[in-house]
């Protein structure tokens, strides 16, 4: 039997869609009027999901990490409770309501029945679901405990949204003030100096210093503003296209290692992915020298990316892991001391546990102080810019008031 996805109206002449098993879609039409509906579209689960990608691609749609996480649990759940596969998934396209993420089930289901493994189903779709996430799966396959893999997939990927969520709330207001503070100055030189100072061009005596800082300022925002936005509008679309390719890309993650205090902030999320990854790997039981090609993969820094490939290759000829991590200077002490101990009692997957937790919270500790630091730091650069404005056109009335006085 085949799947089909129809559109119909029922009885009251309320619009239906859904999907349905049939031989062909004549007997889908069949069964959909003994059920009271009538079709007035039916067509195979592979030509909705082809027509649902051009529409997804059309309008930018796209599966969120966070409704991946939410599917893979339901799964978890629906196959811990002895569902099959095909049973699992018709259980998860008939309630999912996001067209982008209904495609992508409706062609794994799709995948299963034609003959391919769950975990190939889901390599057909590599922007949803990761080399890691397929993988596991595999791995969950083979070992007969699906149900326990999805359930630590699940965890992986909420965790993975909830420190995304976390950095994203800390870093959007002092974003937002930067904006708002940057269009407020703008405005302010742009076109209310101008203004303002148009009363000192009769006046026949030399204007202070700052006056005259603030009024070429002014001048040069008028007369040359939207070329500097032109020039650095034009540098940010070199500067990403040179990221783009494989060396400006290891350029960018060296020099992002090395600004101070963000520098430690991505070294420590990129650490927290690397432990976490593999302790979700290694616990699902995908072997040591797979898990950490995939973690490579997902770390997210072109550098540490090198090192990882080049302790595999150490770990391959017979070192341990924390060694070759030790010599690269990247990792640090207390990372290869929990990985070394880890190897030692057997226990390296726990051990990668709780370093990635320390990492996380230390992330989370960090982003709070330099976010709370930002806020008052650009209130206060706020302060003194406008206070120049003032005393700028200020201090020549002064002068003048003296002057009359």
């Amino acid at each position: 039997m085949a799947v089909f996805e129809y559109k119909g109206l029922d009885l009251r002449g309320k619009n239906m869609a859904g999907v349905i098993d049939a031989d062909n879609p004549r007997q889908a039409r069949s069964k959909l009027r003994q059920s009271g509906i009538f079709p007035t579209e039916v067509i195979t689960a592979k030509a909705a999901a082809a027509v649902q990608a051009r529409e997804a691609f059309s309008f930018g749609q796209k599966v969120s990490l966070s409704e991946t996480a939410l599917m893979t649990r339901q799964m978890a759940t629906l196959a811990g409770a002895g569902l099959s596969i095909m049973e699992g998934l018709a259980a998860l396209i008939e309630q999912t309501e996001n067209k982008a993420s209904k495609k992508v089930w409706v062609d794994v289901r799709e995948g299963v029945k034609e003959g391919s493994t769950f975990a190939d189903a889901l390599s057909r779709h590599p922007k949803v679901f990761s080399d890691l996430y397929c993988h596991m799966v595999r791995a969950g396959e083979a070992s007969g405990a699906l149900d326990k893999i999805l359930l630590r997939l699940a965890d992986y990927l909420e965790n993975q949204v909830r420190l995304r969520g976390k950095i994203f709330s800390m870093m959007t207001y002092p974003i937002l003030m930067m904006v708002v503070s940057g269009l407020i100055l703008l405005f302010l030189v742009a076109y209310v100096v101008p203004k303002v100072t148009s009363i000192f061009d009769d006046l026949n005596q030399a204007l202070p210093l700052p006056t005259v800082i603030l009024l070429s300022i002014s001048d040069f925002v008028i007369a040359y503003g939207w070329l500097l936005f032109l020039l650095l509008a034009l540098g940010f679309f070199f500067l990403r296209r040179h990221i783009a390719t494989p060396e400006g890309r290891e350029k960018y993650d060296r020099i992002s290692l090395k600004v101070p205090i963000f520098g430690k902030v991505v070294k420590m999320v990129a650490i927290s992915r690397f432990t976490k990854t593999l302790a979700t790997l290694l616990a699902s039981g995908v072997q040591l020298l797979k898990a950490l090609e995939i973690v490579q993969e997902v770390v997210g820094n072109k550098v540490l990316e090198e090192t990882i490939r080049e302790a595999r290759g150490n770990i391959r000829e017979g070192e341990s892991i924390a060694d070759p991590l030790k010599r690269s200077g990247l990792f640090p002490p207390l990372v290869t001391h929990m990985i070394s101990i880890g190897e030692k009692s057997g226990e390296l997957e726990t051990m990668l546990q709780k370093v990635s937790e320390a990492y996380d919270n230390e992330v989370e500790t960090s982003v709070t102080g330099m976010t709370s630091l930002l806020g008052p730091l650009m209130i206060l650069g706020m302060g003194f810019a406008i206070l120049f404005i003032v005393l700028a056109i200020l201090l020549p009335i002064f002068e003048v008031s003296q002057m009359v006085g």
